[in-house]
This record gives structure tokens, sequence and C-alpha cells, in this order.
């Protein structure tokens, strides 16, 4: 498949996508603004029964040496646990630098809940779908860099209930000023 986009000023956005066989997939894009090059990532996936790994190449440079790497995997341990990592290298002239990242995902019948957990920080959600009427959910973050915190607790009703959406629809945005910052958001759509 080929997508393209081009404005009046010239530059372009392109993406081929490519399905080499069962469960592999290619990716290309490219984007330039009006006759230079500006961006290009190259991805490649595989998907099988119980795993998924993916690479990606971003705007790499063989000569001079800048560019971006990005590895995944993720593989079912149980029906219902999911684990894996993603590890990024990135380099450039006078730079180079290397992050890992864990991650796991627990999946009941009505209920999510996912963790990452790396250098940068941890960020964990929860997801809850108590009937057709009610789902509730939970985003946790923690920066390690800042050393902040940020709680968000969202609620949503089944469609068709104008008035308890006007109700609950509107979202809340608390903070804390403790030792460790952190902020509450509410809401409900």
């Amino acid at each position: 498949m080929l997508v393209c986009d081009m404005d009046n000023n010239g530059s372009l956005n392109t993406q081929v996508i490519h399905q080499l066989g069962p469960g592999l997939r290619s990716k290309m894009a490219i984007q330039t603004q009006q006759s230079k090059l500006v961006n290009w990532q190259v991805d490649g996936e595989y998907r099988d029964s119980n795993f998924t790994a993916a690479i990606t190449l971003g705007n790499p440079d063989i000569l001079v040496g800048p560019g971006v790497l990005v590895a995944h995997f993720l593989q079912s341990i149980m029906p219902c646990l999911a684990l894996g990592g993603e590890l990024v290298y990135h380099r450039r002239p006078g730079e180079e630098g290397t992050v890992m990242t864990l991650a796991g995902k627990y999946t009941l019948n009505n209920w999510l809940a996912t963790v990452t957990l790396g250098q940068a920080g941890m960020h964990v959600t929860n997801y809850h779908k108590a009937s057709d009427q009610l789902q509730a959910g939970m985003d946790a973050r923690h920066k390690n860099a800042r050393h902040e915190c940020l709680l968000r607790v969202p609620a949503g009703l089944a469609q068709g209930q104008p008035s308890l959406q006007r109700l609950c629809g509107q979202q809340q945005d608390h903070g804390c000023h403790t030792s460790l910052p952190l902020m509450l958001a509410l809401g409900a759509s």
C-alpha cells in the first residue's frame, strides 16, 4: 500500500506498507520539506501466535552515523499475561545513549492492567468495564527526571444518557504539594 500527501509548497509525506508474509509486515515513511529530505523511517514487525517483535530505524545515516534504533518484544506468558520490553538506542555527533523499558499486560474478561518501568520512570494503567453503562480506569505516571507524579482517574457512562454525561462530563485536576509532586485528574465522558 502506498499513501502520499503533498502540500502546495512541495512538501511530501509518503508511507509504503507491505505485508511480506503471514505475520511479517514492513513499513517505510519519508518526509520532505520542499525538495529537502527531512525524516525517514523503516519498520519491520513479526507477529506470531504468542509473541510480537518489531524493529524501527529512524533517520539512519550510514556515513555520518546518527540515527535511532528501537526494538520491541512482547511475549505471552499465559493467556492473560504478556511481558516484554523496549530498547531505544540513539546516536548523533558527540552524543550517544540507550534507554531500556520493561512492560507487562494483564487481561481478564472486563479488566485490563498495564505497567511500564524504565530509566525515565513508571507508567501504570487500569481499565474495568463494570457494565454497559459504567466503565472506569486509572492512569498513573511517575517521571524520575522531574520527580513528579500524575494520577488520572476517568470514568465513562454509556451513551444515550445525556443528563448523566452533562453532570459527570467535566474533568477536575488537583495538585498536592508534597515532597513528591502529585496531580490528580478526575473525569467522565
